[in-house]
């Protein structure tokens, strides 16, 4: 996985990005299969920076987030979890979307009205050769 820091506008210490690159390396706990981590500081406003953090994943278009506060590191925690939250919203649909295959493949809504259609045909075949038994012994 790739983990990008940029700034624009000013510059940041290597121990502050460090300090980010740490902490949105905890986002590969929460989805094993991010390639690319890019986070970009914009410090035109020094007093109010915008913090960027776009994440790519396998198989899945780009998860984004933006926050904006007094301190740079508090930016970037308030990014991080909104981004955790689309993670796992995301996470979770696929586990559900997984979860219910095996149930839709048992018996699900589209076969069972399937299914009556089919036992009323049948039921329809039986009738008429009821019927037609019946003719010849008349």
């Amino acid at each position: 996985m790739q983990i990008k820091i940029s700034t624009r506008h000013g510059s940041i210490s290597d121990a502050t990005r460090e300090k980010i690159g740490e902490k949105v390396e905890r986002l590969n706990r929460l989805f094993e299969r991010l390639t690319s981590i890019e986070v970009t500081i914009d410090m035109e406003r020094r007093e109010l920076p915008v913090v960027d953090l776009k994440v790519s994943a396998e198989h899945k278009h780009d998860f984004a987030a933006t926050a904006q506060m007094e301190d740079i590191m508090a930016s970037i925690d308030q990014v991080i979890h909104k981004l955790e939250q689309q993670l796992r919203k995301y996470k979770e649909k696929v586990v559900d979307r997984h979860r219910g295959s095996p149930s839709r493949e048992s018996g699900s809504p589209s076969r069972e009205s399937g299914s009556p259609s089919r036992e009323s045909g049948s039921a329809a075949e039986e009738s008429s050769e009821v019927a037609s038994d019946s003719e010849p012994a008349s």
